[in-house]
């Protein structure tokens, strides 16, 4: 049954996609406003998918790559639809949704195949450590879409070719504001879930630090986002500025990723 709403879901998300694709083509908010209904859909089906998966196997679905990038998608779209009903930013659903098809066909791969769990990572301590960890990478990701299209509208302005565009992209008032909440959020979730595992990795091997490399690319995604975060309540940066450094630090923290994964032996091989 989950495998069923999952590749009802994983369509969704691809008629969502290829309809906001559309909407930027004809440049027609209707159509967006419709892929956003399709988006919400996806997301339904997509839930639907996680709890019969939960149900299944009596665990939350969030052990493996394939499981962590399933859950990452889901909140990445869910936070998105919820942020989107405040603010004018449907158009914004043309980044969040074909990265939600993305990860889902990456998911997709690896799906049907169950993970076995020692018994140090079925403790209440590990849920927490990852699903606040993603949560908090979903939001970073949220807002460095909101950023990528602040600085592409603010560009079109400025050489001042935005023309019939105008009504179909978001306020930058919007995107910033966008922006602001996934870092005033983001923030502390991944620092509640970098504390799980810290105290989680007490307990199991006696050190909360191992030197292990997705320690090493989690601390310094870390610290790049407290700056951010710092520089935007303390000093006041907003707008253009936030945007880029928002996108720079996700694709920095994107790299680190895939670095992690292809070149590196990690503990984190659950994740």
């Amino acid at each position: 049954m989950g495998l069923l709403f999952f590749k009802l879901a994983l369509a969704a998300y691809l008629i969502s996609t290829l309809g906001y694709v559309v909407s930027l083509l004809i440049r027609r908010v209707l159509v967006a406003k419709v892929s956003t209904g399709i988006l919400l859909v996806a997301f339904i089906l997509h839930t639907i998918s996680l709890i019969s998966r939960f149900i299944a196997s009596g665990s939350l679905p969030i052990m493996g790559i394939h499981d962590t990038l399933s859950l990452f998608a889901w909140i990445l779209c869910g936070i998105y639809l919820i942020l989107q009903l405040k603010t004018k930013t449907r158009v914004l659903g043309a980044f969040i949704s074909p990265i939600a098809f993305l990860l889902m066909i990456v998911a997709s791969v690896g799906l049907e195949g169950s993970v076995s769990l020692p018994d140090i990572l079925k403790g209440g301590l590990v849920t927490a450590h990852i699903t606040l960890s993603v949560a908090g990478e979903a939001l970073f990701a949220l807002a460095s879409c909101a950023g990528a299209m602040y600085l592409i509208q603010d560009r079109l302005i400025k050489y001042k070719t935005i023309g019939s565009f105008s009504r179909l992209l978001p306020s930058l008032k919007d995107l910033d504001k966008i922006n602001y909440l996934c870092l005033l959020w983001g923030f502390p979730l991944l620092t509640l879930g970098v504390l799980a595992g810290s105290i989680w990795a007490r307990t199991v091997w006696g050190s909360h630090w191992q030197w292990d490399p997705k320690q090493i690319w989690t601390l310094t995604a870390w610290l790049l986002y407290a700056l951010l975060l710092h520089q935007r309540l303390a000093i006041g940066w907003k707008g253009h500025r936030v945007a880029l450094f928002s996108l720079l630090a996700f694709i920095l923290l994107l790299i680190g990723f895939i670095v992690e994964k292809l070149f590196f032996t990690t503990v984190h091989n659950f994740m």
